[in-house]
């Protein structure tokens, strides 16, 4: 299935992108490091975003499929840029808390069963291998 994305550089480093089936609108800007003013979103927050946003939908579908709760489940990424031997992400760090009482509620396998489905969303599966995602799970927290 292909999905289209139009996007018009508005100068100033900053670029608007419209999303084809909703015609939903998002602005990029390029980050303070990088010349720009750090307004909204970098190109590469938004592979940061699109990792952790992709993770915890996944674990929704397998949550909704199994009669889980994982709702307030909640994803930080650290995006780690690196200068050498090119500018480029060097690391999306992320972390996953299922809170309270839903997380300490999970059994093994139904931890198991998420934590799989996390690692295997198509964003992951996407990325370079030389970027480093460690990934770490909180139950109960």
């Amino acid at each position: 299935m292909a999905v289209e994305v139009d996007i018009v550089y508005e100068g100033q480093l900053r670029s608007r992108a419209t999303h084809g089936p909703s015609q939903a609108h998002l602005t990029t800007d390029a980050p303070v490091d990088n010349h720009g003013r750090g307004e909204s979103f970098s190109p590469t927050d938004l592979v940061a975003t699109a990792l952790g946003s992709c993770m915890v939908t996944i674990m929704g579908i397998l949550a909704e499929r199994n009669q889980l709760d994982i709702t307030g489940t909640t994803v930080n990424v650290v995006k780690e840029m690196i200068q050498e031997p090119v500018r480029r992400i060097g690391a999306l760090r992320v972390t996953i808390r299922i809170p309270g009482e839903k997380g300490a509620r999970l059994s093994a396998a139904d931890r198991k069963k998420l934590e799989a489905g996390a690692l295997h969303c198509p964003v992951h599966k996407s990325l370079h291998p030389e970027i480093q995602t460690p990934i770490s799970f909180v139950y109960g927290d």
